[in-house]
């Protein structure tokens, strides 16, 4: 008896992804709920377990696949007898040219499935595809309704010629999903948004001196060690609610303003930059701050995160600091309007009272959106989180 093991559901608005790993190769047997492949989307990947025990008889998508929901991936071969079977099949991916392998494996690639529902709602036939082996793709079709197909060929600039002498020398490896859709998002901030950025820098002399202070106690009650970005997270709240058009969004012609804030941080992966999202920060203690970040920071290291857990995001903090940044200007997340970066705590000189005194000095930067954020709002929000955090009682006194 064989068992098909097929693409599950992938997440609101996810079509399609990618084969990333096998983890099985043909002829291994499988107990239930054994992890056989992983799945990269545009944001997450997803683990497919085994859903019987058995032999792994057949891949029918190999490495490298883009697949859609529901797409046949595997066969299982339920009982002992899947062994015989299993030497020919695991023969196949190793000889491309094999019609049996490559027919099935060509109907799972075939045009995007968001790109046949748009044909079949357009009448549109004999579209130019852009993707892996000339599959359609969605923009392919959206080009195409829009007079435009032709457009995105000239759109990427020739590769210059590389010596002969060098070219052995190359690695050439294809973007990772996540990659992609990073490259594209943030091309597409650029290209939509009126971004500016405006800085400041802020002596973190009162807020390392409270951290040092507590951090014993709040670990003892809380569980979770006390850090900077539940100061700058509150600090950012407090600045929204006084500025509340970084904390909105543009939507055609109107703007959406957020009676809440749904707190993005930026996190490097060993994969790509990810933005989990804590929802309804400005209802949270610093306690319950620190618990969010260390729970998503956790997951987006491991590659748990879900969709749901990165989408909603009102504002955004980046923390180039972490790695040595001592200045930068974080790019927008859309639809956001905008984003604060963190840069490296740096003891430098500064006149206080007519005194030069060393202090920890850390420059701050927040990109915005000037189409909705006038320079007035941006640069008085970043001197009240200038002020909230070089006097952290304001925070406490809502000042």
């Amino acid at each position: 008896m064989s068992t098909e093991v097929r693409v599950p559901t992938l997440g609101e608005s996810v079509t399609e992804a990618t084969v990333a790993t096998w983890f099985k190769q043909p002829g291994d047997a499988v107990a239930v709920d054994e992890m056989l492949c992983e799945l990269e989307t545009d944001k997450v990947t997803v683990e497919v377990p085994s859903p019987v025990a058995g032999t792994l008889s057949e891949i029918v998508a190999a490495e490298g696949d883009t697949v859609g929901v529901d797409a046949l991936l595997a066969q299982i071969s339920e009982g002992g007898a899947a062994a015989a079977p299993a030497a020919p099949k695991a023969e196949a991916p190793a000889a491309a040219p094999a019609p049996a392998a490559a027919a099935p494996a060509a109907k799972d690639v075939e045009d995007a499935p968001s790109a046949k529902k748009l044909m079949a709602e357009n009448n549109l036939s004999n579209v130019a595809g852009t993707g892996k082996d000339g599959r359609v793709m969605k923009e392919d079709v959206l080009n195409a309704l829009s007079g435009a197909s032709a457009a995105p060929a000239p759109a990427a600039a020739p590769r210059a010629p590389v010596a002969a002498s060098q070219a052995d020398r190359e690695e050439r490896v294809k973007m990772t999903r996540l990659r992609q859709t990073i490259a594209k998002r943030l091309k597409d901030s650029q290209n939509t948004a009126a971004m500016l950025t405006t800085y400041n820098e802020v002596d973190m002399t009162e807020v390392m001196a409270l951290r040092n202070e507590y951090k014993d106690l709040f670990l003892k009650k809380h569980g979770v060690k006390l850090g900077f970005m539940s100061f700058f997270t509150k600090a950012c709240i407090h600045a929204l609610n006084e500025v509340p058009e970084v904390n909105a969004e543009i939507d055609g012609t109107d703007i959406v303003y957020k009676n809440y804030v749904n707190m993005g941080i930026a996190a490097g992966t060993p994969t790509g930059l990810v933005v989990p999202v804590i929802n309804d920060a400005d209802q949270l203690s610093f306690a319950g701050i620190e618990k969010a970040i260390a729970e998503k920071g956790a997951k987006a290291r491991d590659g748990k995160l879900s969709m749901a857990e990165m989408q909603g995001g009102t504002f955004t903090i980046s923390n180039g600091g972490v790695y040595g940044s001592l200045m930068s200007s974080p790019i927008l997340n859309p639809p956001q309007s905008g984003i604060l970066g963190m840069h490296k705590i740096q003891d430098r000189p500064m006149a206080i009272n007519g005194q030069v005194v060393i202090r920890p000095m850390m420059y701050l930067a927040l990109s915005y959106d000037h189409r909705i954020v006038d320079g007035k709002g941006a640069v008085t929000f970043l001197v009240r989180v200038k002020e909230a955090l070089e006097d952290p009682r304001r925070l406490l006194m809502d000042l």
